[in-house]
């Protein structure tokens, strides 16, 4: 990979966009980077057979940005064509962030602008340095969002404020993102990872299987109605009770136990 570093600690993965110099701007290399990291990561979890199978994934950027946005000078020249088929590739990523079987944390360093904000906002949980910038500026270059973040923008923090920030291009701080339900927390700079990896490890230590059948159903349910909605929740409950885990957490319960969880 010349764009993406991703290293290991137990069943955490950090993956780092390292393209300090544009900022980690989403060029169409490092969105097939990214797609290429997450796709192995996701089959590898899949599989259930690795000791350090991936249970949850830090994603943050290399330098003074989290991810600047996309790479304007690679698209200022595209076609229509082009234009879809980059859109296509970077909702194919967000999509599969999203629908990943682990917990996917943003640590947003610095500046998550246009496609860098609209990666953060397929991952579950976003915290966020102090010193973060966070916005969806497309407007001002004449297009709007292409990789989701009409979409994600507005289920996240209600339609009126979304409309405010994609309308008006404007640029918010972190402290203003987390007033606006944008990001989970506000961390100092210096404890931003520290941080993303605590909560990466917690996420770690409880039932994978249960992890990725919650956010199954969650992502599933989010746009049905109430009562098919439930369904898909009652069909994951109760396919759990035919897990390992499932077994081994309640008899740790009972046992007055700390539960160590196979994910089979």
């Amino acid at each position: 990979m010349e764009f993406i570093e991703c290293a290991h600690t137990g069943h955490v993965a950090t993956i780092t966009i390292n393209r300090p110099g544009k900022l980690n701007a989403l060029s169409a290399e490092v969105i097939t980077e990214l797609s290429e990291t997450f796709a192995a990561l996701t089959a590898q979890s899949l599989a259930g057979e690795s000791a350090n199978a991936v249970r949850a994934v830090v994603l943050t950027g290399a330098g003074k940005a989290f991810v600047a946005g996309a790479d304007i000078a690679a698209m200022a020249t595209m076609s229509v064509l082009q234009a879809a088929r980059f859109s296509d590739s970077g909702q194919a990523l967000c999509a599969a962030i999203e629908a990943a079987p682990y917990a996917v944390i943003a640590a947003v360093n610095g500046f998550a602008l246009g496609g860098g904000l609209e990666l953060a906002l397929a991952c579950d949980f976003m915290f966020a340095a102090d010193t973060a910038r966070l916005g969806l500026p497309e407007v001002t270059l004449g297009v709007i969002p292409g990789f989701g973040g009409t979409q994600r923008l507005a289920r996240r923090i209600g339609l009126a404020r979304a409309r405010e920030l994609i309308f008006t291009g404007r640029i918010v701080t972190a402290e203003e993102a987390a007033r606006l339900g944008l990001v989970n927390e506000v961390v100092p700079a210096g404890e931003l990872l520290g941080r993303a990896a605590a909560c990466a490890e917690q996420l770690a230590a409880v039932a994978p299987l249960a992890v990725g059948a919650a956010k199954r159903a969650m992502l599933l349910g989010s746009d049905a109605a109430l009562a098919p909605a439930c369904e898909l929740e009652r069909q994951a409950f109760s396919a759990l009770f035919g897990s390992e885990d499932q077994r081994t957490g309640m008899s740790a319960f009972l046992g007055k136990q700390k539960p160590t969880f196979a994910g089979r």
